[in-house]
């Protein structure tokens, strides 16, 4: 099993920056990839970044440039950055663990941009 504590999400004004942060727990060293999924009001869940064990990247379009993803082994923590943040970024952010055989979601923190 694998705990993940999600905490850093908030209100902030269009182009202000926020950084989310995941604790994870529990059997980590099974874990291949750290993510950030984001879900908006009447919308389907999607992937925002994602971060190999390796420290390989990626991100979805629509945040390229103005987000980061980055992991702190020492301290099983994954974080995202989030600059230049748009009001379409409102949304309730999840973390994720994936492992092939397993799939854990932290709780989900708000981030809320205003225009």
């Amino acid at each position: 099993q694998v705990q993940l504590v999600e905490s850093g999400g908030g209100l902030v004004q269009a182009g202000g920056s926020l950084r989310l942060s995941c604790a994870a727990s529990g059997s980590i060293f099974a874990i291949n990839v750290l993510g950030w999924y984001r879900q908006a009001p009447g919308k389907q869940r999607e992937v925002v970044a994602g971060i190999t064990s390796t420290g390989n990247t990626n991100y979805v379009d629509s945040v390229k440039g103005r987000f980061t993803i980055s992991r702190d082994n020492a301290k099983n923590t994954v974080y995202l950055q989030m600059n230049n943040l748009k009001p379409e970024d409102t949304a309730v952010y999840y973390c994720n663990a994936w492992s092939p055989r397993n799939s854990y979601w932290g709780q989900g923190t708000q981030v809320t941009v205003s225009s």
